[in-house]
């Protein structure tokens, strides 16, 4: 991922567009988390490739429960949250990350979903 040797080198991230979130369809809802997570391990192997050779990664760990798809990335003491939460036929999008913008966000799409990631390895905050 050429974007993570730019920020070793200095690069500010481009900044994460978000959205309130919304309240979708279960089948819409968890298609798009489905895709954004396997986007996520693409982006991390790829990433970590650059950073292993700075002694550092990212972790990918899914922690999905009984209503909520999940999964989270870590880079040092940050942490990014995304997960789908399912409520009867409708469920919701959130992104949870410090200095993430209130009330509830969203990606704006898994297009986004690289800046998350850059951002998360910059230490920069989500706006």
């Amino acid at each position: 991922m050429i974007e993570v040797s730019d920020l070793i080198d200095g690069v500010t991230p481009p900044v994460p567009r978000t959205e309130p979130s919304r309240t979708r369809p279960v089948a819409r809802a968890t298609d798009s988390q489905v895709v954004i997570r396997s986007l996520a391990e693409q982006l991390v192997s790829e990433a970590n490739a650059v950073l292993s050779a700075h002694g550092e990664t990212i972790t990918l760990v899914d922690d999905s429960g009984p209503s909520e798809l999940a999964f989270s990335l870590s880079y040092r003491d940050r942490v990014a949250r995304i997960r789908t939460t399912v409520s009867g036929r409708t469920a919701t999008a959130e992104l949870a990350y410090a200095g993430a913008p209130q009330p509830q966000q969203q990606l704006t799409g898994e297009d986004q979903l690289r800046a998350l990631l850059l951002n998360l390895v910059a230490g920069a905050s989500v706006n």
